[in-house]
């Protein structure tokens, strides 16, 4: 992240209109981008929405394959505060190493999930031995209470999968249609994987309190009657009881949601806060090399460093 992002939820409504009889979706276009040699597309933050529930960060990481000399993707050592990062594999095999002295690869069909808490420090690495890459990088907000919680690391092989019609479906986090996933939340929020193996209608129980999104990662889904597209986020608000899909053949979809945070939520680079002196904070420990944010073992390489601060501290 190079930009400052706050909450602006006076200007981003949680509850998109009702025309006709029909709740109205909104559209939110990605960007796209490079993460160490990857080609991503980034739907949050926007713009247009800053935050799904705790959700604030989601990229989309390939599919990509490496072909000859390509080192594949290789994050250096960087720093993240006030937030855990959640990937979910798709495809290939990542490395992770962190300031704690965590080391897991990680496979299709599981999550790591890295809490940064005060802080940590990370890299990511792809693995040669699987020249391809697909997955989806997103950020939870950690509430103002547990900004400063102890940082850890969890590695989720294992998580409820079940089929629907055609479909595979895995619960990534929290509680959904009677399912729960272990993974660690510090606020009421859902994650769910959807995989269309051939042509198939889905209608899915949601939480009228919880705001959602959908993002299509393969295939032209349609949701009510209405296209969605691929990479484009389509935010669905409040107050919604169900979701009628219509899923062709090979079609892929990530659903997440969540409680509103209901509170400012800063992003600054790689770190999450809730107030502009915290983020600069963290910022100057990070270039001074202070303790706070560890080192990562067995790492060969330079860490990287934030671009200047766009306010005076």
């Amino acid at each position: 992240m190079s930009n400052l992002i706050k909450d602006a939820s006076a200007s981003s409504s949680l509850d998109c209109p009702v025309v006709d009889g029909r709740r109205q979706i909104q559209h939110v276009a990605a960007r796209v981008a490079d993460v160490g040699g990857i080609p991503i597309h980034r739907v949050l933050p926007s713009r247009q929405r800053r935050l799904v529930g705790a959700w604030c960060f989601l990229d989309h990481a390939g599919p990509a394959v490496f072909k000859g000399n390509s080192a594949g993707m290789r994050v250096g050592p960087h720093p993240h505060t006030g937030l855990q990062t959640f990937t979910w594999m798709i495809a290939g095999e990542v490395l992770h190493r962190d300031s704690l002295g965590s080391e897991q690869v990680i496979r299709p069909r599981q999550v790591n999930l890295m809490t940064a808490g005060r802080g940590i420090s990370h890299t990511e690495e792809s693995r040669l031995e699987d020249p391809q890459l697909h997955a989806a990088q997103l950020w939870i907000a950690l509430p103002y209470a547990h900004r400063d919680t102890a940082p850890r690391f969890d590695h989720y092989p294992e998580l409820p999968v079940w089929r629907e019609g055609s479909a595979t479906l895995t619960l990534l986090v929290g509680d959904f249609a009677g399912r729960q996933a272990p993974t660690l939340t510090f606020s009421p929020l859902v994650g769910l994987d959807l995989d269309a193996e051939d042509d198939t209608r889905l209608s899915l129980p949601l939480r009228p309190e919880f705001e959602y999104a959908l993002l299509p990662l393969e295939g032209k889904p349609t949701l009510e009657g209405e296209a969605l597209a691929t990479d484009e986020l389509a935010y669905l608000g409040r107050g919604r009881d169900t979701l009628e899909l219509a899923l062709p053949a090979g079609a892929r979809l990530l659903l997440i949601g969540g409680e509103p945070l209901g509170e400012e939520v800063l992003i600054w680079w790689n770190f999450v806060g809730h107030s502009k002196a915290e983020i600069a904070e963290a910022q100057r420990e990070w270039e001074a090399g202070s303790e706070r944010f560890g080192s990562v073992p067995d790492y060969d390489g330079e860490r990287l460093m934030p671009p200047p601060l766009p306010w005076k501290v």
